[in-house]
């Protein structure tokens, strides 16, 4: 029987291996690993070290999107403001691996269809601009609503803790 392979405190591309998990359905070894993006992801050994998988799944996610990149939002590799934000809120609410999950898309709250696909990001910039300098995106009038057109803003931070479902006082 071969020897477990011992892969604490390394990383395959994008994942960060943390612990040992067991085995899968086959006994074969399997590891808790944390992506970059925060997700979690229990991942086979072999998959890990043959570069089957690379990250909890945000990097196909970001694929399918920065594929359609036409929006002049990258450069270099380096994405603008708007455009994480953007990206933030798809993975908030699509991708069970990301860290927020729970809070979004767990909880059914989606994004609309104008702002997902191959013209997503370019309607998202349409329908709500360039990101200002120290905003982030909130969902306003109604904090457990959908991200859509008419429920969302670029707001302060003291302006997102007023408006979350559990209120933390801002002066």
């Amino acid at each position: 029987m071969p020897r477990a392979l011992k892969l604490e405190g390394q990383r395959f591309a994008r994942l960060l291996v943390l612990s040992r998990a067991g085995h899968d359905g086959g006994g074969r070894a399997t590891w808790s690993c944390v992506c970059d993006c925060g997700g979690q992801k229990v991942v086979r050994s072999s998959d890990l070290t043959r570069g089957r998988v690379r990250s909890c799944g945000c990097l196909q996610i970001e694929n399918s999107y920065t594929s359609n990149l036409r929006h002049g939002h990258s450069r270099k590799g380096k994405f603008s403001p708007t455009y994480i934000s953007w990206f933030g809120m798809r993975c908030r609410c699509e991708t069970p691996t990301s860290g927020n999950y729970y809070k979004y898309g767990a909880r059914g709250i989606k994004v609309c269809r104008r702002w997902r696909g191959p013209d997503g990001f370019v309607n998202f910039l349409a329908d709500m601009g360039e990101r200002p300098a120290g905003m982030t995106l909130d969902r306003f009038p109604n904090g457990d609503g959908d991200y859509k057109p008419g429920n969302c803003r670029w707001a302060t931070i003291v302006e997102q803790n007023n408006n979350r479902r559990f209120k933390i006082r801002s002066n």
